[in-house]
């Protein structure tokens, strides 16, 4: 069986899992939207449903959106240059960036222009672009109007046809779950790693992959996402385990084991944040100053993000 089958086998499984629970689905690493991650519930999910590919136009604007699609799903193969990575955009925004409550790609379109903390200014959608390259992708932001970029706002701009502009949207970002009763703990996040994580990511959490392609993406290590990138953020990568993992069981864990294993995978080395100024303790004061950052902490005797 190809990558290519075995990818679809893997969606068509996840859909029906999906349908049978009752829950949405999994995978893991890109940066959550800046705003509006809430809770939403199943009749909610039904307000906007993206275009289905077979609708895709067929004329040069087509091409384009087709050109992105193939981006978004195997990023390396079409743009190796600003990958750093064995992620695909896919393996954070599930279902080729359509999937409701994993940050998907259609919701993203209509939400930009918008006023990001992160880097503190007004961003457009091309920009949100770039810092998925370079934090999620731990690559390079291809410059704007590079044909990469254009490719990528082509296809969001055609799953977005019909989308809400101006107003909340239901399945942006990642669901913003509530704190957890107890302190997540890194000796129960390994539990429900091994437990519910480890077979498809590996006990090691480098995932796996079929003919050098991706198939479980890494959850840290050096082909993982960097330190900048907003699923090392415990709340984001909680939100998201919590709706759509494991793979077609989204829902299933409790917030509390969710907020435990994202503990524990986020308590693991993965490459540097960029923006680095040669301090640990620095870059964490200037750009992770937050209980929900384990950058600098110690775990294990390590500090994270050292050498």
């Amino acid at each position: 069986m190809s990558v290519r089958e075995y990818t679809h086998l893997l969606r068509d499984v996840s859909l029906l899992a999906s349908g049978i629970v009752g829950a949405f689905v999994m995978c893991l690493a890109c940066a959550a939207e800046p705003v509006a991650n809430r809770e939403v519930t199943p009749d909610a999910l039904k307000a906007f449903s993206p275009p289905n590919e077979a609708s895709m136009p067929m004329d040069d604007f087509g091409k384009a959106v087709r050109m992105g699609e193939q981006i978004f799903n195997h990023t390396k193969e079409n743009a190796g240059k600003y990958v750093g990575n064995s992620l695909n955009c896919a393996s954070c925004h599930l279902d080729a960036g359509r999937r409701p409550n994993s940050s998907p790609l259609w919701a993203a379109y209509v939400s930009y222009p918008a006023y990001r903390s992160k880097n503190g200014h007004v961003n457009t959608f091309a920009e949100r672009l770039q810092g998925c390259f370079r934090y999620s992708m731990n690559g390079k932001a291809p410059p704007l109007g590079d044909p990469v970029l254009v490719s990528l706002e082509a296809y969001a701009y055609w799953l977005a046809k019909g989308a809400p502009v101006g107003k909340p949207i239901a399945g942006r970002g990642y669901p913003k779950l509530p704190p957890p009763a107890l302190k997540a703990d890194y000796t129960r996040g390994s539990q429900v790693y091994a437990q519910h994580c480890a077979l498809c990511h590996g006990a090691d959490g480098q995932g796996q992959s079929s003919d050098g392609k991706t198939v479980f993406p890494p959850l840290w290590g050096n082909q993982s996402f960097n330190w900048g990138a907003g699923m090392h953020e415990l709340q984001n990568a909680a939100g998201f385990i919590k709706a759509n993992m494991p793979l077609g069981l989204g829902g299933t864990l409790s917030d509390q084991e969710a907020w435990d294993v994202a503990l524990f995978m986020d308590s693991h080395e993965r490459p540097q944040d960029p923006r680095f100024s040669g301090s640990v303790e620095a870059t964490r004061a200037k750009y992770h100053d937050s209980a929900n950052s384990m950058y600098g902490r110690t775990v294990n005797g390590h500090v994270l993000g050292s050498p």
